[in-house]
């Protein structure tokens, strides 16, 4: 490619169809948005229901939406996801793993039941998720897996080891996943979000002690805020990323360099 073939539209997502897992709550609908905004088509598995506002949300920017009710874990779950944006939409051109939970307990009281389920949403599933929808990326020879993952990816995780150890652990996957799919110009990636004002850091915010103690390790001052994650989103999922492949992109207003 010639330097003056780039253009705006090789971050357009015009006519791609996106699955993103939990996209109908929290950081997950403002990815979902933001690849809207971008062109995609949006298909949200997920547990709970918004009632129509993620779909206003998507369908206001002139693209189609579909919401599955479907718990990720069950057995054939993550084919029954990619066959029916397959089906409804044409193809799965791009997958966000972004459906995660978090269990917090002290360590001598974090059981198997608390492991086990934390293991399976954070980490089985994205790896369930991303074979599937690899199988329709290999033969089109074009994808995009983006895995959601945390500052705990590199750090350790008082109260929740299953949390530190899947977020680790979906880093590994990440890498080996680009190292198996990047010759079918398939590209792996993850995100790594700092910390962000929404309603799980809620508590924390509120507690002066430990609002101050958060903001005095992040450079920029400040938490961060949902719509920063949302260009990163639509960068790692369009053409303009097309040679950035295993890597772990940080939003986090700089904690991890203090």
């Amino acid at each position: 490619m010639n330097i003056t073939d780039f253009s705006m539209n090789y971050f357009s997502l015009k006519g791609k169809n996106a699955v993103v897992t939990g996209g109908n709550t929290g950081l997950g609908q403002a990815f979902a948005l933001a690849l809207a905004k971008a062109g995609a088509n949006i298909c949200v598995p997920g547990l709970s229901e918004d009632g129509d506002s993620t779909k206003n949300l998507i369908e206001n920017e002139k693209v189609r939406y579909r919401f599955m009710k479907i718990d990720i874990t069950e057995p054939g779950a993550p084919a029954r996801i990619i066959e029916t944006c397959s089906k409804e939409f044409g193809s799965t051109d791009i997958l966000v793993n972004n459906a995660g939970v978090c269990i917090n307990k002290d360590f001598s009281e974090f059981g198997r039941e608390e492991w086990d389920r934390m293991m399976h949403v954070n980490l089985t599933a994205a790896f369930e998720l991303s074979h599937e929808a690899a199988k329709g990326m290999i033969p089109g020879r074009s994808g995009k897996i983006i895995n959601i993952c945390s500052l705990f990816s590199f750090l350790g995780g008082r109260l929740s080891p299953a949390y530190a150890s899947a977020k680790h652990g979906l880093v590994g996957l990440t890498k080996a996943c680009c190292d198996e799919l990047g010759e079918y110009n398939i590209q792996v990636n993850g995100i790594a979000p700092g910390y962000y004002a929404t309603e799980l850091t809620t508590m924390t915010r509120s507690n002066p002690e430990t609002n101050n103690r958060v903001l005095e390790h992040i450079p920029a001052g400040r938490w961060g805020e949902t719509s920063d994650l949302m260009g990163t989103v639509v960068f790692l999922a369009s053409k303009a990323s097309d040679y950035v492949n295993g890597h772990i992109l940080t939003v986090d207003g700089g904690y991890l360099v203090r």
